[in-house]
């Protein structure tokens, strides 16, 4: 028998082990077990019934390997992107850690009676503040679209919104006015409200959340248009930097006919912000 040579020739690295498998499970004919059995080392075939899970792991480090800023997310879960979170309960030990350190970090004793139990109560608010990435649009519509033959403005406005600026880890709070022109589906009004919530629980700027809320609205419903205007106070401009305690910040997204008709977009204007 030949000794075993490794992969080097023409200056090719080894194979790692994951590739050897997938290779060797590419080769497995398709006949049977028997053909495989026949054809094949037992070895082989066992390497076949895994090949689904080793090529989730090559893919897993391969995107682990391009750096994508994800590849080590524990708490994400967007429209861009689908990373399921562990349960709330898995993830309080850690953050109540973190937040012990950060305790003493800033000169406190983390044991003292006013502090005992301020890590625990500390990750459970941040958890709360952020619980929009637990949340999808599908689980929050819950079948609320109706089939409806109307094609006037609906208009929800003055919905209350807080947020947690993601700069700062500082709140931001305000109220968005939500706007969309029907194509003969309509959206329980409630559901607004909770698109809102969606999104607008989470670490965020105001420009993104205005524009999420009305992607979302249009997926929901296929309107003809969507508008959305967000007004907000940060307190990362009011309790530190600037410290201007009487600013606001508006901003609007304009989608659909919202955008391309100025009277359209300037009658849910109007209705914006009349009182």
């Amino acid at each position: 028998m030949k000794p075993q040579t490794s992969n080097t020739q023409n200056g090719d690295a080894p194979a790692d082990a994951a590739s050897v498998a997938v290779e060797a499970a590419a080769t497995i004919p398709t006949g049977g077990a028997a053909s495989a059995s026949a054809d094949v080392p037992s070895t082989a075939v066992a390497v076949s019934k895994n090949s689904q899970q080793l090529k989730l792991e090559m893919l897993n480090m391969e995107l682990a390997s391009n750096g994508s800023g994800h590849e080590k997310c524990t708490f994400h879960h967007d429209l861009e992107l689908d990373h399921k979170p562990p349960t709330r309960e898995a993830l309080l030990p850690d953050m109540a850690r973190s937040y012990r350190l950060l305790l003493g970090g800033l000169g406190e004793n983390p044991d003292r009676q006013g502090l005992i139990k301020t890590p625990e109560r500390a990750a459970k608010a941040m958890l709360y503040f952020t619980k929009g990435y637990d949340q999808s649009l599908e689980d929050v519509l819950n079948g609320a679209v109706f089939d409806e033959d109307h094609d006037e403005m609906v208009v929800v406005k003055d919905i209350e919104m807080f947020s947690m600026c993601e700069h700062h880890l500082v709140p931001f709070y305000g109220k968005v006015s939500i706007g969309y022109l029907p194509c003969n589906k309509i959206l329980g009004l409630s559901k607004l409200a909770r698109i809102v919530e969606i999104f607008s629980r989470r670490l965020q700027v105001q420009e993104r959340l205005t524009k999420q809320i009305a992607v979302a609205v249009t997926q929901a419903v296929q309107p003809a248009g969507v508008a959305v205007v967000v007004e907000g106070v940060h307190m990362c401009m009011v309790m530190r930097g600037v410290q201007k305690i009487n600013s606001k910040t508006v901003t609007s997204t304009m989608l659909g006919v919202f955008r391309d008709d100025p009277k359209t977009r300037e009658e849910f204007l109007n209705l914006v912000n009349s009182k």
